[in-house]
Formats: C-alpha cells, sequence, structure tokens
C-alpha cells in the first residue's frame, strides 16, 4: 500500500503542478492547458498503472469503488492522498510563481455558467473521463492503449469544459488552488458534481457495458 500511495501523491501533484500551472503562465492557451493535463494523465498511467492504477483523482477512485475494483480501506487513503497531493501541487506551484496572483489556474465558474449549469458540465465530463477508463482500463480491452484513450479523454473534456468551469473533474484539481488562492467560490460544485459523474459511468458499467453482459 505504501508503494500505491507514494504512487498517488507523486501523480497528483504533478497534475496540478503541471496541469493547474499551464493555466497559470498561459502556455498554448486552452489547448496547452487541455495537453498539459492529459499528457500528464498519459505519461503517469504508463509509470505507474502498475503500482497503484493512476486514479490521481479523488473521483475516479469513488468511481471504482462503486464498481467494487478497489476496497473501501484503500479507496479512503487514496483519497486522502490524493486532496494531500494536490495541495502540495499547489504550493509548490505557488512558491514558483511567486505568489497567487496569477490565479493558480484555479478551476472557477465562468460569469455567463450558474451553478447549475457548473454542476451538469462537471458531471457530465467526468462521466465522460471515467466511462473512458472502465470501457478501456478496467475490462482490459485494448491492452496497452489505454492511457492513451484515457489520456485524450481528458483532453476533449478540459477543450469543451474549460471556459465554461474549468473543467476540473477532479476535486483534488480544485481543492488544492482553491487553499492556496483562498478562492472558495462554489467551491462544493467541484467536490460533488465529479464523484457523481464518476458513480454514474460506474452503474453504467456494472449494469450495462461489463463484458459478461454482451
Amino acid at each position: 500500500m505504501s508503494r500505491k500511495l507514494v504512487a498517488e501523491l507523486i501523480g497528483t501533484f504533478t497534475l496540478i503542478f503541471i496541469g493547474a500551472g499551464a493555466g497559470a503562465i498561459g502556455a498554448g492557451g486552452l489547448v496547452g492547458v487541455a495537453f498539459a493535463h492529459g499528457l500528464v494523465v498519459l505519461a503517469f498511467a504508463y509509470s505507474y498503472g502498475h503500482i497503484s492504477g493512476t486514479h490521481i483523482n479523488p473521483a475516479v477512485t469513488i468511481g471504482l469503488f462503486a464498481a467494487k475494483q478497489i476496497d473501501a480501506a484503500s479507496a479512503v487513503a487514496y483519497i486522502v492522498v490524493q486532496l494531500i497531493g494536490g495541495t502540495l501541487g499547489a504550493f509548490a506551484l505557488r512558491s514558483v510563481l511567486g505568489g497567487a496572483a496569477s490565479g493558480l489556474g484555479a478551476t472557477v465558474l465562468a460569469p455567463t455558467v450558474t451553478p447549475v449549469q457548473g454542476f451538469v458540465v462537471e458531471l457530465l465530463l467526468t462521466f465522460f473521463l471515467v466511462n473512458t477508463i472502465f470501457n478501456t482500463a478496467v475490462n482490459g480491452k485494448i491492452g496497452n492503449h489505454a492511457p492513451i484513450a484515457i489520456g485524450l479523454t481528458l483532453v476533449f473534456a478540459i477543450l469543451m469544459g474549460g471556459p465554461l468551469t474549468g473543467a476540473s473533474l477532479n476535486p483534488a484539481r480544485t481543492l488544492g488552488p482553491a487553499i492556496m488562492t483562498g478562492n472558495y467560490s462554489n467551491l462544493s460544485i467541484y467536490m460533488i458534481a465529479p464523484p457523481l459523474g464518476a458513480i454514474l459511468a460506474a452503474l453504467l458499467y456494472q449494469i450495462v457495458l461489463r463484458p459478461e453482459k454482451s
């Protein structure tokens, strides 16, 4: 378990430091931010997937727990470490950028997006991500190519959702920058909607799409 938790800590740290960092410095605009997140997931899925499964996202862990792919004690440990890793990643980002003036890539609702709309966007985008995880990595259908599909799903989710909600899809991705900037606006949306989207993806897989159901 210690190896798994270290892998999750480093992976989540990197996702926030690189992904949120790309947003903070404006690297490549929306496309750059989308690929920064997607490439981190891709790289760490190949690097640490055999150790921890590379969840690096509490919503993913909750979805896998709902589908009985991870036990409760391990799931709680993963989530705690992911939230710590995300916070440390945001702290490191604030340190290297000399403060929080950049916003640290925090995920916030666009002025034209209502809380209800933001909730739906985050729920749906996380559903898409976790649906891909179940139907590639969990069922093993495409073997070693699963990280590519998962990384690209995160990319297209951010390309669409980034201008609306920041496309968090990940409570750890939101919590770290929120703590370091002191901006907790609509935090509950990002802490609740992604896990619900993940649970919906888990239910769809378990009830309808699981290979044994074919």
